[in-house]
Order: C-alpha cells, then structure tokens, then sequence
C-alpha cells in the first residue's frame, strides 16, 4: 500500500475496536480495485469530536459501531430514507463537508437470510434491542414477517417492540418462546468473550433457522450448540461482507469485490489459507 499526499481516508468509529476486522476487508476491497485510499479504526469516546475531525480532516466515508450507531444521527447534516426509518447509521458518506448517513445493516442482513432460507410465513424472533436489530426489525417487518424482540434490558427491547408493533419477550421466557428464524444481534459470543451464550439451548429445536451477527468468531458457541441441535445456522460473516459492500459502493461509486473482501476476513479470523477453509466454510458470497 502506497500512501501519499493524494490517499484519501476512510474509517470506522466506536469503542471498543479490538475486534473489528473492517480495516482487513476495506483495505483489501482498497487494493484490489487499486483506489489509493486507506481505512483505519478510531477508538474513542469522543464522539462528537470524532465528527468535526471527519469534516476537518476531509475524511471520506466513516463505518459507524458500538455504541454510536443512533447517538451520531445528530451530529449529521442529512439522512438517507431508511436510515431515518430504522433510526440508526452505520454508514457516513463525506461530500464535501456535507455529512449523509446511511444504514447497510438493512440490507446486508436481509441478503445473508434469503441467501439461505425462505421468509414467507416465518416466525421471527429478534434478540437484541441496539442499531442493528433496529435496522433487521424493520427490514423483516417489510418484508411482513411476525417478529417478536427480546432484550436484556426490558426498557430498551420494549421500545424496540413498540417501534415496530411486535410483542417483547423476557429473555426469561426464551425457552417457551416458539420461532422459526431466531436472530441474536447482540454482542454477547462475541471475541474475547467465545463462551458467552444468551440463547437457552432448550429453544433451539430441529430444523428453526438461527442467525448469529457476529463474525469473530465465525461460529460463535451459539451456532455451535444450533449446528449440534440439528438447525440450520447463518454466520454473521456474510452480513459483514454484504453491509460492507454497500457502504464500498456509496462512498467510491464502484460495484465491491466481494470475494475477495470475503476471502481476506475469513484469513483474518482462522490464520489459515483460504483454500484450506472450501468445506469448513462454504463462500456464499461469491
């Protein structure tokens, strides 16, 4: 990578970023298309200081996560329809100074289910209450399915449940709860915290479709305990890949490669060589 006076920046904000492998996928989807463009992750707090720098320091395009995703709205001069529907951005698009948010969690999770299973007449349910699940509730709201949230917190999952007209759910009464596509968005699972698990294994039952959005790791214990209870299981990896793919295509103008973005996040996560991962895990994005 070669970087100049003329390498235009682009980067991720939130806390923490230990675990974001969007400088491996950005930098590499960079690289291939031969743009001289380089992204970075900036930890911090600071929010609000962290927008100013954006417009000062012209940086071009900004990913948006934890715990940012619905605190940033504020901070931006325009947003793009869904984004303002769903109330949450996880994407910032700099145009000339001219701040425009954008939500590709929408789609990107939306892409990675039908990719793998049928929607019509499923019973949704969606654990968590942050941007993200914002952002699946209400693409699979669209799309018609009954959805039913369960959160943590009941405060937060009950205001996600009144936004989008669904029951809310104790994480207590998970195990009585009947679904056909469980969705977990939250953190929990996710590295350096693998054995971490919200989900009771008494709910997953043969044939229910369970989705993970975490990608690190690739199969989270989860997806492992799923997997063994005869579910079909959807790696939060093509979610990653799909959203940022959109967000390459906002802020450059041209169609993502997407193997490859694939490719280098998979290496990324397992130290291995990519042709050595075919069986273990199928790219289903190409």
């Amino acid at each position: 990578m070669k970087i100049d006076q003329h390498t235009v920046l682009y980067g991720v904000v939130g806390s923490p970023l230990g675990h974001t492998l969007s400088p491996v996928m950005h930098n590499t989807a960079f690289e291939v298309t031969g743009l001289n463009s380089v992204y970075l992750a900036f930890e911090t707090r600071d929010l609000e200081g962290c927008m100013h720098a954006m417009r000062a320091l012209c940086i071009r395009g900004m990913s948006v996560t934890l715990p940012f995703k619905s605190t940033v709205i504020p901070y931006l001069d325009e947003l793009d329809p869904l984004a303002e529907d769903i109330g949450a951005v996880n994407t910032i698009v700099n145009d000339e100074g001219g701040l425009t948010g954008y939500n590709t969690d929408a789609s990107g999770a939306l892409k990675a289910i039908e990719e793998s299973t049928s929607l019509s007449g499923r019973r949704c349910l969606l654990i968590g209450a942050g941007g993200a699940a914002h952002a699946i509730g209400f693409v699979l709201k669209e799309r018609g399915l009954s959805i039913a949230v369960a959160n943590r917190s009941s405060e937060r999952g009950e205001a996600l449940a009144g936004s989008l007209g669904c029951p809310f759910v104790p994480l207590k009464d998970l195990e009585a709860t009947q679904a056909d596509i469980l969705i977990q968005t939250t953190p929990l699972g996710m590295y350096p915290g693998e054995d971490e698990c919200i989900v009771p294994t008494g709910m997953l039952k043969e044939g229910m479709v369970v989705m993970d959005i975490i990608y690190n790791p690739i199969e989270t214990k989860l997806l492992k305990e799923a997997r063994s209870r005869g579910c079909k299981t959807i790696s939060g990896l093509s979610m990653f890949v799909y959203q940022g793919a959109q967000q390459f295509k906002l802020w450059t103008g041209l169609d993502a490669p997407i193997g490859a973005m694939t490719n280098a996040v998979k290496r990324a996560l397992t130290g291995t060589d990519i042709h050595c991962l075919a069986e273990s895990i199928p790219d289903k994005t190409k």
